[in-house]
């Protein structure tokens, strides 16, 4: 593929996203004083990720033109083939990235070593222009990354990149019919989520160490791990959260590992406030009020992260 053109994805720092609240640095910083924060951690991200950002703008100007794009218009911008796809973030950042590009390749470059973890950024902004050569030069290698989808009965749909969030706003526990592998039943949580292979190691990991927790607190002595799901793997895990048993709600189906053509069918019968969401951003939303159903399975799309 012949690239034409970078596109750098990146995010409000912290500091930025605190300055919508407040006019000036001088009052967010008393504020958080005020409160037992800490101003300056704000400040050293903020001047370690402009300092990442001049780097790589430095580096790519060798390489192609390049244009910067806010996280906030992911959802609007029309990404074309020839276009090489930069994510200078978090490992979030990749995620959201993903669901908007059509399977062209993502270099995820870490602003950050020392405060993010970075699964999803191999390179660093020392390291990029090299990468974006070997891209160019059709040597590059690629991590293929399975991607979910969630389709309602009206024809809406939303991707996932690391798992989706089936429920209700807020603490409220969620009321459904769930059919999966030719069982159904009723049931009453809060929430199920869904998880990709590459966010096996996200939230569903809190699921499994939650339960690990709970086990050693009976007095449980089972050495266990959780299923572990490769990222390009042709399957899903479920979990419901919390569920409940009573005369109404059953809790027989709460897990499962959803393979090739298999759906997750859930059936909203909540008035109000049901919601879909993906890769814990609520404005990737779908409402999931009653008489709404959503089949939950492997989406054709992958995702391709640079090595």
């Amino acid at each position: 593929m012949a690239f034409e053109r970078i596109i750098i994805v990146r995010d409000k720092t912290p500091l930025e996203a605190l300055l919508e609240r407040f006019p000036s640095r001088p009052q967010a910083r008393f504020y958080l004083d005020r409160s037992g924060g800490d101003y300056a951690s704000y400040e050293r991200a903020h001047d370690q990720f402009y300092r990442s950002l001049q780097k790589i703008k430095r580096e790519l100007r060798y390489c192609l033109p390049f244009k910067i794009l806010e996280r906030k218009y992911l959802d609007r911008y029309i990404f074309a083939k020839e276009e090489l796809i930069v994510v200078l973030g978090r490992d979030g950042l990749v995620a959201n990235t993903a669901k908007y590009i059509n399977g062209q390749p993502i270099i995820g470059v870490n602003p950050d070593q020392k405060a993010n973890d970075g699964i999803l950024l191999p390179d660093t902004p020392q390291s990029l222009y090299s990468t974006v050569k070997r891209v160019l030069n059709a040597k590059a290698s690629f991590s293929p990354i399975q991607m979910a989808e969630a389709r309602l009965n009206d024809g809406q749909r939303l991707l996932a990149f690391n798992d989706f969030f089936i429920g209700r706003e807020g603490h409220n526990s969620a009321h459904y019919k769930l059919r999966f592998d030719g069982k159904e039943e009723n049931q009453s949580s809060s929430g199920i989520i869904v998880s990709t292979g590459a966010g096996a190691t996200g939230w569903m990991s809190s699921v499994f160490e939650m339960a690990r927790s709970v086990n050693g607190l009976l007095g449980g002595n089972v050495k266990w791990q959780a299923p572990k799901l490769d990222w390009d793997a042709s399957r899903l895990m479920y979990v419901v959260r919390e569920p409940f048993l009573s005369k109404h709600s059953g809790v027989s189906l709460s897990s499962g590992i959803i393979e090739g053509q298999q759906k997750l069918v859930l059936e909203s019968q909540m008035p109000h406030n049901g919601v879909i969401f993906s890769d814990g951003m609520q404005q990737d939303r779908i409402s999931f009020h009653s008489g709404a159903k959503v089949s939950i399975g492997l989406a054709r799309e992958k995702a391709y992260l640079v090595k």
